[in-house]
């Protein structure tokens, strides 16, 4: 019998997926495929369908439509989510076919980490010859995905620099893989000025849209909104430059800006469910309630079973609803969140999204009593390490409700002030927060008010710190950081500790008390940010090891193609060319 080490052994079979509405297209690809010797193809005729397929199941070959006549879908779309989502491995070939022979469709194609794009009619040579030499760039990068394999990312970038300085076989493509590398590894300038070489070389828009994303890592949001504009300005279609100039106008508190930058992506791209997703969390956060309900029910209509869906967004959809007075709508939302909880039994996050929505129902009921005591639990964990950013905003919104409501909860602003101090540690994060309880105006005055009081904390200890006294600086920075469970308040006092310890009597002790300190403070996002961020590197290329791609998509570190493994060689035997899978 054959093992699997046998040379003997039959080989794993080839198996593509065509993506494609028309019938004969489909028909005829099918048929191509087969002639080469590819006898396990699996056809879809949506987008959705298959979303859904390339979640379960590695393809060797994806051969999807650019342009879907039902709603306006894209093949365009179905890449940009899944790349998102590191839902594409790098052993997979994904091709768009299109019918389009202009620059901005085939532009943007082959900019977005894909294979390359087919232009119809094609023959069955031109097929097969665009697949294998698609095929042959990942032998050639085989040395830079094996060292992201064994998760040496310092190696890998050296790789990816050396190709591109080189100027061997890909590399362009080399100097992106490098560039993510260098932001994963947060050595911004070296990542934007591997870009800003790039654009030297070659002016391509995503080296563009990568300098605008260092800027933002590297704490310059501004600048990153004047780069984007330009890049906007050469490419008013280039969807992924909104997405990060979405992501700088929210950092830096523009939500005005922000809402029409979203509007306009998810335009380009009305079936993208992640820029739906923006959309409609970011017109609740405007108060624009009716945008909110129509854009977050497509999002969930389109995406709600797929990995691509941010449950933070049934939690608004379900405060949108309550605001129309919609009871089926909640009605609906509480299924969902029914569903979504056996699948996810132990997620922490969507039990509390469950608790959210359920409060919304009672009150919505009129059974107060009960609504009261659910949001007086919620409040009970304001102190815990568990609760975050996102549990405050939610927390604000369903105060905000119940003040509106005529309920007499006297606790609640000091609820929210609590908050405040806890987050407000930006000016995006604090209208953020603010916007969050936007519906009962006196609760997102508690919030911005909190700023100014965590800034003066803060420049009262460094004065402190440059008059000559850093243990005091440091121990006052603890003394507020413990009322407060400021996140930046403690983190400044580990900065003063570090700068200054060589003056400091007892540095090991401070170090002790902000170590113990830390556990309880918990994690806090350094910039605002819509829902859980997990997506979001627009116009990236994203790294994926191999323990990560069994784990599923790695937070915050969304963004392009999955990068995993090639082949040493490439087979004379056409079968061989064409087959993937080690």
């Amino acid at each position: 019998m054959a093992t699997e080490n046998d040379p003997s052994a039959a080989p794993p079979p080839v198996l593509a997926l065509i993506v494609d509405s028309n019938a004969t297209s489909r028909s005829i690809l099918v048929g191509q495929l087969r002639e080469y010797g590819v006898t396990r193809i699996v056809q879809c005729t949506r987008v959705q369908d298959a979303r859904n397929r390339l979640e379960h199941t590695v393809f060797d070959y994806v051969l999807c439509d650019q342009y879907f006549g039902e709603g306006g879908y894209s093949g365009q779309t179905l890449l940009d989510d899944l790349r998102r989502a590191q839902l594409l491995p790098f052993s997979t070939v994904f091709f768009m076919v299109t019918s389009e022979a202009s620059y901005a469709a085939v532009a943007e194609a082959a900019e977005s980490a894909l294979d390359g794009y087919l232009l119809k009619p094609f023959t069955p040579s031109a097929l097969f010859e665009r697949l294998s030499l698609a095929r042959l760039r990942k032998v050639h990068l085989r040395p830079i995905f094996d060292a992201i394999e064994a998760e040496d990312f310092e190696s890998a970038a050296r790789l990816c620099v050396a190709r591109f300085e080189a100027r061997q076989p890909y590399w362009l493509y080399a100097a992106r893989i490098g560039s993510e590398l260098l932001l994963r590894l947060a050595r911004h300038d070296e990542a934007r000025t591997l870009f800003e070489a790039v654009i030297a070389a070659r002016a391509l828009p995503w080296a563009k849209l990568g300098v605008a994303r260092a800027q933002i890592e590297s704490g310059q949001a501004a600048r990153a909104v004047t780069t984007l504009q330009e890049l906007i300005g050469e490419d008013a279609s280039f969807a992924d430059a909104y997405d990060v100039l979405g992501r700088a106008q929210v950092e830096l508190g523009n939500f005005s800006q922000a809402i029409e930058t979203y509007r306009t992506a998810s335009g380009l791209t009305p079936d993208s469910v992640v820029r739906l997703q923006k959309l409609g969390m970011m017109s609740y956060y405007m108060g624009d309630r009716e945008t909110a309900t129509k854009v977050l029910s497509r999002a969930a209509i389109l995406g709600i079973d797929s990995k691509l869906f941010d449950f933070q967004s049934l939690v608004l959809l379900t405060f949108a609803y309550f605001a129309e007075n919609d009871r089926k709508g909640i009605e609906r939302c509480m299924a969902d969140f029914g569903r979504v909880l056996e699948r996810h039994q132990g997620s922490a996050r969507i039990q509390r999204f469950t608790t959210v929505a359920r409060a919304l129902q009672l009150i919505q009921q009129r059974q107060f009593s009960q609504a009261v005591e659910s949001v007086r639990d919620m409040a009970a964990e304001i102190t815990s390490s568990s609760f975050d950013f996102e549990a405050a905003c939610n927390l604000g919104s369903l105060l905000a409700v119940l003040a509106v409501t005529s309920i007499d909860l006297s606790e609640g602003e000091g609820w929210i002030r609590a908050v405040g101090m806890r987050y407000a540690n930006t000016r995006g994060l604090t209208e953020l927060l603010a916007n969050a309880c936007n519906l009962h105006a006196p609760y997102s005055e508690v919030v911005r008010d909190c700023l100014p009081l965590v800034n003066k904390t803060a420049e009262a200890a460094m004065a402190q710190s440059l008059a000559g006294d850093p243990a005091g600086a440091v121990q006052q920075l603890l003394q507020q950081a413990e009322r407060t469970l400021n996140s930046k308040l403690l983190d400044m006092s580990q900065q003063v500790l570090l700068r200054h310890s060589a003056r400091i009597a007892s540095p090991e002790a401070l170090q002790e008390a902000i170590n113990a300190l830390r556990t309880r403070v918990g994690s806090a996002p350094a910039r605002a940010i819509l829902g859980q961020e997990s997506d979001r590197r627009p116009g990236g290329v994203a790294i994926r090891s191999r323990n990560a791609a069994e784990l599923g998509p790695t937070p915050n570190a969304p963004g392009g193609s999955d990068l995993g493994e090639g082949d040493d060689s490439v087979p004379d035997d056409p079968m061989e060319k064409l087959r993937l899978r080690p």
